[in-house]
This record gives structure tokens, C-alpha cells and sequence, in this order.
């Protein structure tokens, strides 16, 4: 197993990892699939030493992926990122990502970045029991925000303060 720097011929698998999660409406408030094509600008914005896009490699390939983003775009943010992870169905329950996420905070000093934060959907029980367990918080709840198949789902900021020198 290794994580790696994402690079251009990633993004298909990325894509299709992404894509396989949109149907069970735990991951992700996308509803329909998403195009290598429509991606390619996001995957372009991840720089390496600044918002780096890491990719999860066993033996038979990529099996997920954690991109680091901007978080709320204002330059007063800068020292916090958001966190996005996403398992390839037959790889979850693996411990992924939890390496991931220890794999965030490991190059979080190097980045400049004093805290993480991810979006996580409240009915997704297993992520928010990682994220629980890793030390992260819940900063902030949106109830009901976003409406899927007819259905409203309550969004939960998850959030960790970094302990850097």
C-alpha cells in the first residue's frame, strides 16, 4: 500500500470512486454522476505543496483518494482546509480512511495548516465514528439541508484543531 500524489491519469479512477458513492446518499449531496471531463479543473486547482490531492494504492491500484481544499475561499481561512475522502466500495472497513486522515495531519505543518474540517452527512455513522475517533469534533450541524429523493439529511461540520508548534 502506499499514498502518493495524485497525477493526471488518476483522475478517471478518482472519478469512479466519486461516482459510486453518489447512489447511496451518505457521501455526497452530488445526486447524479460527474464527467472525468467536468472534473479536470478541480483536479488541476490541487497543488502538491499547498492543497495536495493524495490517491490510496494497493496492489491492484487506486483504491481511494482525499483531496485538501480551500476552506470558504477567504484568505483569513488560509490555515484551514477542508478534507474530502472517498473509498472505493470494496475497499471500505479496510482502515483507509484512517491512514488517510493520519496522512492529512502528518502533512498539515508542511502545508501551513493549523486545522482540518470535513462535511459529513449525520446519517453517515461510519465516517462520523472515524472522524469521532481521530479526535475530530462536531463545530457546527445544519439541519436538513439537503433534500435527496424526497428526503432531508442534516449535514455535520466535523472539525480538529492541530497541534503544531
Amino acid at each position: 500500500m502506499s499514498i502518493r500524489h495524485a497525477v493526471e491519469y488518476d483522475l478517471s479512477r478518482i472519478v469512479e470512486i466519486y461516482n459510486a458513492a453518489i447512489p447511496t446518499r451518505s457521501s455526497t449531496a452530488d445526486t447524479e454522476t460527474v464527467s472525468v471531463a467536468s472534473r479536470k479543473a478541480w483536479f488541476f486547482r490541487h497543488e502538491p505543496d499547498r492543497r495536495p490531492l493524495l490517491v490510496y494504492e494497493r496492489e491492484e491500484g487506486v483504491v481511494a483518494w482525499m483531496s485538501f481544499e480551500d476552506f470558504y475561499g477567504r484568505p483569513a481561512n488560509r490555515h484551514t482546509a477542508e478534507l474530502s475522502v472517498y473509498i472505493a466500495p470494496e475497499q471500505q472497513g479496510r482502515l483507509i480512511g484512517k491512514r488517510l486522515l493520519q496522512k492529512a495531519e502528518e502533512l498539515a505543518p508542511a502545508l501551513g495548516l493549523r486545522s482540518l474540517v470535513g462535511y459529513v452527512f449525520a446519517h453517515n455513522t461510519r465516517s462520523m465514528r472515524l472522524l469521532s475517533a481521530l479526535g475530530y469534533q462536531e463545530w457546527g450541524r445544519l439541519p436538513d439541508i439537503a433534500e435527496m429523493d424526497g428526503k432531508e439529511y442534516t449535514l455535520c461540520i466535523m472539525g480538529k484543531r492541530l497541534d503544531i508548534g
